[in-house]
């Protein structure tokens, strides 16, 4: 059976969180591809059904500011991280998952205690340490519950990032990701039509301001308060040109399908 193409570390050495686990021992830091299933010495093809679990999500029903390693059970500190998957341990420096992983993803933990992540479709997968190179043949996961349908909830794949996040198609605003807190429009409809609303409100501005500034400006040098107005429609012009530019240059985040 093929080696799944994930090529999607977890975490890159640092404290720059989300994804990679690095080799306390090796100073090299982790590959984010798999090996070739050529070059897989078959001494070292292994079975990890039980390598494979779940984390439930860090919400308020489990507001606890640590947790515990899962390789040398150290206590974690997660204050301010818990929108992050997972966070790296100072002593071992290998990575504990504290949220579920994203959709259509699991965990695996290596034997050598690398945490990979990879389609929870995938059935046989390869360690991407240099020192390890196992290859793990996962039990099939078990089928999940179908989620409920909600009108209008659909899968979002982020344009800033590249995660996967649930939006409502049914509200009239942008989306925030929940993962890098950037926004974007769901789909290049909604931030066309945007844009050419506020296009309509600059060139109303601009045809009143015009003609309110035409039937007046001889009554400016005795009347100064016109000048408020003109002041006021240069205003609402460039707030609304401003809004038109945002909405035209801002990013669109796809549409994967309906939950």
């Amino acid at each position: 059976m093929p080696l799944t193409d994930e090529k999607k570390p977890l975490l890159n050495g640092n404290d720059g969180y989300p994804y990679s686990s690095t080799p306390q021992p090796s100073s090299e830091s982790p590959t984010s591809s798999l090996i070739d299933p050529g070059t897989m010495p078959s001494t070292n093809i292994i079975n990890e059904g039980n390598s494979e679990y779940t984390v439930p999500e860090m919400g308020p029903e489990n507001s606890a500011s640590k947790v515990t390693c899962r390789v040398c059970q150290e206590m974690i500190d997660v204050l301010g991280k818990k929108e992050q998957h997972v966070v790296k341990c100072n002593r071992c420096n290998e990575a504990t998952p504290i949220r579920s992983a994203p959709a259509g993803k699991k965990y695996v933990r290596c034997l050598c205690h690398c945490l990979l992540i990879c389609k929870s479709s995938s059935q046989r997968i390869a360690c991407p340490r240099a020192n390890c190179k196992r290859v793990i043949n996962l039990a099939p996961s078990p089928v999940t519950p179908p989620v409920p349908q909600v009108p209008g909830m659909c899968r979002v794949t982020c344009v800033h990032c590249q995660d996967t996040f649930l939006f409502n198609m049914l509200q009239n605003a942008l989306a925030r990701c929940p993962h890098c807190r950037k926004v974007s429009s769901v789909g290049p409809e909604f931030a066309k039509a945007k844009a050419i609303f506020f296009l309509i409100i600059a060139i109303i501005v601009l045809v009143v301001g015009g003609v309110v500034t035409f039937l007046t400006y001889s009554f400016v040098l005795s009347h100064t308060t016109y000048l408020v107005f003109y002041i006021a429609f240069v205003v609402l012009l460039l707030i609304a040109l401003w809004k038109c530019l945002y909405y035209y240059k801002i990013k669109v985040s796809s549409i994967d399908g309906p939950v």
